[in-house]
């Protein structure tokens, strides 16, 4: 009998999802690797295992495709999705990631993660880097489409000061009423469609730059589209901060 698995993605950001609470599930960094291989696995950008945990809804166990963890804005709403498929949650939720306590709500087909309170925003020349549960360098550029996003992004994650812990790469172009974001992420090390805390790292910065309180900031991602909702309290302060949009349930299988 094989272990059963569920496959979910949030705007083209894709994961392998285990339920992990009645027995318990660890897979060494080559089993991921071979897990989230697109040609010899299943294929797949991270991989969740659910478990029980005291005073929350559910942990989520979350690992990047190289097998490092990290904190993951889309796979936390697919994270919903599955433990609401499971039974675990309706719509509110309160569950542990690698970095602290998040809230969730389900709305609908719209799925929503709360994001930790963002107080450091750093000037980088005429870039950003801001830390939203994963580290995130920002550079917005005139036509976002024409970047080489893997080479590009390659060079600024292995460059200093970054090297050694790495950082996800977000390449931005502003539109009439939203930005469009395409993202090199560490740990797949390489463009995803879509990235969450990314998003949110880029519509904080957008708001820092523009030196305005807007509530909410609309982002295009290669994958779909995703929502940002926020409260500016002060120059660098950002609180009640919600990554919105899509979650779904693609394929099930057995390994």
């Amino acid at each position: 009998m094989g272990l059963k698995f569920y496959k979910y993605q949030g705007t083209g950001n894709d994961f392998i999802m285990i339920d992990g609470r009645k027995e318990s599930v660890k897979f060494s960094t080559n089993e991921i690797l071979s897990l989230c291989d697109r040609r010899f696995g299943i294929g797949a950008d991270g991989l969740i295992i659910l478990k029980e945990e005291e005073g929350v809804d559910f942990l989520m166990d979350y690992y990047n495709a190289d097998g490092t963890q990290s904190f993951c804005g889309n796979g936390s709403r697919c994270a919903q999705a599955f433990a609401q498929k499971l039974g675990i949650i309706q719509t509110d939720s309160r569950f542990k990631a690698i970095d602290g306590i998040h809230e969730g709500k389900i709305e609908g087909s719209s799925f929503a993660t709360k994001i930790g309170n963002v107080s450091q925003i750093e000037k980088v020349d005429s870039d950003y880097f801001i830390h939203t549960g994963s580290p995130h360098y920002i550079k917005y550029v005139k036509n976002v489409e024409q970047v080489d996003v893997a080479n590009e992004g390659r060079a600024i994650r292995n460059s200093e000061p970054f090297v050694k812990e790495g950082t996800n790469v977000n390449f931005v172009s502003v539109g009439q009423d939203y930005l469009k974001v395409r993202t090199y992420e560490r740990g797949v090390e390489g463009e995803t469609l879509s990235c969450g805390t990314g998003v949110t790292a880029v519509a904080i910065s957008f708001l820092h730059q523009m030196n305005s309180t807007q509530s909410a900031v609309n982002i295009v991602s290669k994958g779909g589209n995703l929502r940002v909702e926020l409260t500016r309290k002060d120059t660098n302060l950002f609180e009640d901060i919600w990554l919105v949009g899509p979650a779904k349930h693609v394929f099930s299988g057995e390994i």
